[in-house]
């Protein structure tokens, strides 16, 4: 396919093992059991991905707890009590609190990839966490005999880390995962916030070799969970100026579900950097409505008047669950509408001649 198109990450979790996730969290059911159903949500997800025909997938984030906390499963310096995010519905996800250093990985992504490499041939991408995101562990009145500096020394490293042993090991691309990026110009409008997060990761992608940056990439959304999101009522403006500072060769933009697409188009033309692919968004995960090859098709068309095609890729906006308890999307849904976003890329290729 010309125009390259790739998944964003997670995908529904069968409703079997949601129901076991939460029995065995309750002292109910065996670990071998949960396992084998893991193994085989994982199995399944990889094989409807490849029937999508996508040329590069995902393993759907099957066996995550979530995008944002997989890192810190098993940690023994975390209290319960951290940062809440309000989502637009009245729900709240909350991220631990860092009691103690030094910071470390638990879990690195690399483990996912690993795990579903078993499974396919199939180029693979993978998803991580953003050492901005993980930065809110860190609490306001600061930790006794470590300091704010030390954990975003060790931060920094973690995250490395968590990339560099991906792509070690064969990942066709590292997506960082940004959604606090608009919700950080919510939380300060001055841009500081966001800045700040910017800066962060860019201390991470600056020990990347230029070669290996294009194999990585920044995703940025509203944030999307059970059907709601956290920043969409920030203006996109306030954001994309400083996004294309990060030092990545691939950015991924929530765009289908923006209100006025070409407004953001025209933005991003204006601030993309020439050295950046662009992946834009044209499936809406929120929406249960399906779309259409024909409705992606002119979703692409119309991003071509504004990014160069040796630039133009396309993408999810969001993950469909990034919260493995989320079951807001059907699971038949979600492949359905990936098969649509690459059907109607090919249907958009074909039209521009590339």
């Amino acid at each position: 396919m010309s125009i390259p198109t790739e998944p964003i990450g997670s995908s529904p979790r069968p409703t079997q093992l949601i129901e076991a996730v939460r029995d065995f969290q309750g002292g109910r059911g065996t670990r071998e059991k949960l396992d084998e159903l893991y193994a085989d949500a994982l199995r399944d997800t990889i094989q409807r991905l490849e029937a999508t025909g996508s040329p590069v997938i995902t393993d759907g984030e099957q066996t995550k707890p979530s995008f944002a906390t997989y890192p810190l499963h098993g940690l023994t310096n975390l209290a319960s009590d951290g940062v809440t995010i309000p989502f637009a519905d009245g729900h709240v996800r909350q991220l631990p609190r860092l009691v103690s250093g030094p910071f470390r990985y638990q879990t690195h992504a690399v483990s996912y990839l690993e795990a579903a490499k078993r499974y396919t041939h199939t180029p693979l991408k993978q998803a991580v966490i953003s050492a901005s995101a993980l930065s809110l562990l860190y609490p306001q009145a600061g930790i006794a005999g470590y300091s704010q500096e030390q954990f975003l020394d060790d931060l920094v490293q973690e995250a490395e880390a968590d990339i560099r042993t991906c792509l070690e090991q064969g990942a066709a691309k590292v997506q960082i995962d940004f959604t606090e990026g608009r919700l950080s110009v919510k939380l300060d409008p001055s841009g500081g916030l966001l800045r700040q997060f910017i800066s962060l990761n860019n201390r991470v992608l600056a020990r990347f070799s230029p070669e290996e940056r294009r194999r990585i990439g920044v995703h940025t959304c509203p944030g999307g969970d059970r059907d709601s999101t956290h920043s969409a009522d920030v203006d996109y403006a306030g954001l994309l100026p400083d996004l294309f500072t990060l030092d990545a060769g691939n950015i991924y933009l929530q765009l289908a579900s923006e209100k006025d697409r070409r407004r953001v188009l025209a933005l991003i033309k204006k601030y993309a950097r020439p050295n950046q692919m662009i992946f834009v968004g044209v499936i809406d995960p929120i929406n249960p409505q399906i779309e259409s090859p024909e409705e992606v098709r002119d979703r692409v068309l119309e991003a071509a008047e504004f990014v160069p095609l040796d630039q133009l890729g396309t993408t999810d906006d969001c993950g469909f669950a990034p919260f493995s308890d989320d079951t807001s999307t059907a699971r038949e849904t979600a492949f359905a509408k990936i098969q649509a976003r690459v059907a109607g890329t090919e249907l958009a290729a074909e039209k521009l001649g590339v």
